[in-house]
C-alpha cells in the first residue's frame, strides 16, 4: 500500500436461499481468509446475506431480522482489522420501505449503507428505489446512514471508493460515471444478475471499457452457486480491472475468492496526465483509514511491458508497427519531394528495422526499391559478421547498396585535431559517429535524398547517441520503439517475409549482440564493445522507461516492481545499480532529446519534445537519485 497497491478480494460464498445463519458463516470464512491474505478491500455479492432470489420472502420480518442479526455478527468479526468489507443485504429504512443495499463495514463499525437506485422488474416487486434523500436504518440496534456516497481513505488520498449495485451500472445514466466524476478512484459493483449465454464476454469487455474511460479501478463481485435455480442460474463471475486491463478474473460457475492489487497511485497519475476533472455530483462522503504497510503483490507485472504475451497479439502489433512506421516515412518522403531515402546500414538491429521500413515505404508509394540508398561505413570496429549481414540484406531487398570506408577520413580528422589514434576515449568513438552522419548527409545532397534516422526509444532515453552524430537525421522512424520490441519486430518480419535468405540473415542479426562497433576488433576480428556491458541490460532499461515515463513511477516504486518482475533473474544490487544509471542518464541527457528530428509516435511512450515529453535540459536529478541512495541504505547495499 505504501507504493499505491491496494489488495482487493472479490468473494462469492456458497449460500442457501433465506438461510442467513449459514450464509453468515460462509461469508465470515471468506472474510477471514481474505484478511489473512492481506486484502484491504473485501467485496461480497448483492444480497448475499439472504440470497438474491428470496422473492416475496424479502417482505417477511423474519428474514429481515435474520439478515440484521447476521450483519451484526459479520461486523463484530471485523474488529481489530482495517479491511473495508462491502456486503449485500436488505435493509428496512426509517421511511418504512425496504432497500437493496451494500453495507460498508470496518473495524467493528458500520460506515454506511449504499442503497440501490435502479431496480429491475424482479427487484421492484419487493424493494423501493432510492431517490436521493438521506435515510437511516437500524441494523440490530445500531443506526446506519443510507446514502449514495464516495467513501474516502483518510490517509491515502488516491483511494476513494464508489459503490454501485448491479442494475445501477447498466442503465442509461450509469452510476459509476457520477461516482468517478465525484472522485471515486475504485468502483465496486456488487451484483446478482442471472447468467445467460454470451454474458461473460460482454461483462468482461464492458468493465475494460468503463475502467479505461473513467481511469479507475473496477471490482465486480457476482452471486454464484446457492442462489435459486427456479428460473435462472448465477455464475459467480468476479473481475478486477484497472484502467482498461483485467488484473484477475474468476472462472464462471466457480465460487471462491479472487484477489489482486489495484495501483491507485498509478490511476491518480493517469487522471492528472489526462486532465480528468472532478466535481461533486454525489453528496455523501464517508471516511475510513488503512494501516500503512507494503502490499505483497500477486498481480502480474510484465517484464517486457512493450511486448504482448499473446503470440497472435504480438504478431498483430509487429505488423501494425511496421505499417505505421512506413506510413509516416512515406508521407515525409512525398512531402519533401525527395528522390531517395538514404540510410546508414550497419548490420545491427536498429538500422535493420529502419531499412525494412524504408523498403515498405517505397513499396507503398509504388516506387522502386532502388530509391532506397543503403550505405555501410566500415571503420575500426566493424566485424565481418555485421558487414556481411548488411550487404546480404541490402542485396536481397533490392535496395541500392553503397560502401564508404571511413577509416582514412577519421584518421585524417585525428591528425587535424591532434588526437592520438591509440587513445580510445570518447573522442575516438564519437569522431566515427559524426563522420558517418556527415557522409550520409552529403550523399543525401548528391542524390536528393532524405536521411532516415535509426536510433530507438531506449537509446534516446539513455542518451546513448553521439550528439550531432547518429543522434541526427531528417526523419527518425524508430524514435518511439524500444530495443526489446525491435527484436520482435525484426523477427516477425523474418518469419513472415517468405524469402529464406532474408529470413536467415535477419535471424542472425537478431542474435547479434548490440554494439556501436566504435572500438577496434580483437585479433580474431570479433567485436570488443557490447552496449549492454556499458549501459546495462536493455530489458531492465525498457522496463524502467515504461513505468517511469508512462506511469510516473518514482525510483522507490520502480525498484519494488522490478524486484518482483525480475525475481530470480537480477539481484537487488544489480537492479539498483542500473536503476541509478537510468535515472542519472535519463535526466542529464535531455538536451539530446530537446532537438530530436521528427518521427512518428508509434506506441504509448514517446520522448518527443514536441508535446509527448517536456523537461528542461538543465533539470537536476538529485531528488530521484537521493531516493535510490535511501533504498541502498535501507537494503544495506553499496553501489
Amino acid at each position: 500500500m505504501k507504493n499505491g497497491f491496494v489488495k482487493i478480494a472479490c468473494c462469492t460464498p456458497e449460500i442457501r436461499v433465506a438461510d442467513c445463519e449459514f450464509n453468515k458463516t460462509k461469508i465470515i470464512g471468506q472474510l477471514d481468509s481474505s484478511v489473512n491474505d492481506g486484502a484491504k478491500i473485501i467485496v461480497f455479492p448483492e444480497l448475499c446475506v439472504t440470497g438474491a432470489t428470496c422473492g416475496d420472502l424479502f417482505m417477511r420480518e423474519t428474514l429481515i431480522k435474520g439478515s440484521e442479526k447476521a450483519l451484526v455478527e459479520i461486523c463484530e468479526k471485523t474488529i481489530n482489522s482495517d479491511a473495508v468489507v462491502i456486503v449485500g443485504a436488505p435493509l428496512l429504512a426509517d421511511d418504512g420501505k425496504l432497500y437493496n443495499c451494500a453495507v460498508v463495514i470496518q473495524n467493528g463499525e458500520f460506515i454506511c449503507a449504499v442503497p440501490k437506485t435502479n431496480l429491475s422488474l424482479r427487484n421492484l416487486r419487493v424493494f423501493s428505489a432510492f431517490d436521493g434523500e438521506q435515510l437511516w436504518a437500524f441494523i440490530g440496534e445500531i443506526p446506519v446512514e443510507m446514502e449514495q456516497a464516495v467513501i474516502t481513505c483518510e490517509n491515502m488520498t488516491e483511494l476513494s471508493l464508489g459503490i454501485v449495485i448491479s442494475d445501477d451500472e447498466y442503465c442509461a445514466d450509469s452510476m459509476s460515471e457520477s461516482l468517478a466524476i465525484s472522485g471515486a478512484d475504485v468502483i465496486v459493483n456488487i451484483s446478482a444478475i442471472p447468467e445467460v449465454v454470451g454474458m461473460a464476454n460482454k461483462r468482461r469487455e464492458y468493465l475494460k471499457v468503463m475502467s479505461e474511460k473513467l481511469c479507475c479501478g473496477y471490482v465486480l463481485a457476482c452471486a454464484g452457486d446457492g442462489e435459486s435455480t427456479t428460473d435462472c442460474v448465477f455464475a459467480g463471475h468476479n473481475i478486477i480491472c484497472e484502467n482498461g486491463k483485467i488484473l484477475a478474473e474468476s472462472k464462471p460457475f466457480e465460487n471462491g475468492i479472487l484477489i489482486s492489487e489495484i495501483d491507485v497511485k498509478k490511476l491518480s497519475y493517469e487522471r492528472r496526465r489526462r486532465g480528468f476533472e472532478t466535481e461533486q455530483l454525489i453528496e455523501g462522503n464517508y471516511c475510513f483509514s488503512l494501516n500503512e504497510e507494503k502490499t505483497a503483490l500477486t498481480r502480474k507485472i510484465p517484464k517486457y511491458p512493450f511486448i504482448p504475451c499473446c503470440e497472435k497479439e504480438r504478431s498483430d502489433r509487429c505488423e501494425t508497427i511496421l505499417t505505421m512506421q512506413a506510413k509516416g516515412l512515406a508521407k515525409r518522403f512525398e512531402h519533401t519531394y525527395s528522390k531517395t531515402l538514404v540510410i546508414g546500414i550497419s548490420g545491427g538491429l536498429d538500422s535493420t528495422l529502419a531499412l525494412l521500413v524504408c523498403a515498405k515505404a517505397v513499396d507503398m508509394l509504388k516506387r522502386p526499391r532502388t530509391d532506397v540508398v543503403a550505405v555501410t561505413m566500415p571503420c575500426f570496429g566493424t566485424t565481418k559478421r555485421t558487414r556481411s549481414n548488411a550487404e546480404i540484406l541490402c542485396n536481397e531487398l533490392g535496395v541500392t547498396f553503397r560502401e564508404v570506408n571511413i577509416s582514412n577520413s577519421v584518421l585524417q580528422h585525428f591528425e587535424d585535431i591532434g588526437h592520438d589514434k591509440n587513445d580510445h576515449s570518447v573522442t575516438f568513438e564519437n569522431s566515427q559517429a559524426r563522420e558517418r552522419t556527415q557522409v550520409l548527409m552529403d550523399i543525401a545532397n548528391q542524390v536528393n535524398g532524405l536521411v532516415v534516422g535509426t536510433g530507438d526509444l531506449s537509446e534516446l532515453a539513455l542518451g546513448w547517441a553521439t550528439y550531432n552524430g547518429d543522434h541526427m537525421s531528417m526523419y527518425g522512424v524508430n524514435a518511439s520503439i524500444p530495443k526489446t520490441l525491435i527484436r520482435y519486430v525484426v523477427r516477425h518480419y523474418a518469419e513472415n517475409c517468405g524469402v529464406e535468405e532474408v529470413k536467415k540473415v535477419l535471424l542472425d542479426i537478431v542474435d547479434t549482440p548490440v554494439s556501436p562497433e566504435l572500438l577496434p576488433t580483437d585479433d580474431n576480428g570479433e567485436m570488443t564493445q557490447k552496449t549492454e556491458d556499458l549501459v546495462g541490460p536493455y530489458e531492465l532499461h525498457d522496463f524502467f522507461i515504461y513505468y517511469f515515463v508512462r506511469w510516473g513511477f518514482e525510483p522507490c516504486k520502480l525498484f519494488d516492481v522490478a524486484c518482483y518482475a525480475f525475481e530470480g533473474e537480477y539481484d537487488k544490487r544489480t537492479i539498483l545499480f542500473w536503476l541509478k544509471t537510468f535515472v542519472r542518464r535519463f535526466v542529464n541527457q535531455q538536451f539530446k532529446r530537446s532537438c530530436l528530428p521528427d518521427g512518428a509516435k508509434i506506441g504509448a511512450v514517446s520522448l518527443s519534445p514536441r508535446g509527448d515529453f517536456s523537461m528542461p535540459s538543465d533539470a537536476c536529478a538529485n531528488l530521484w537519485l537521493n531516493q535510490i541512495d535511501e533504498i541502498c541504505k535501507n537494503e544495506n547495499i553499496t553501489l
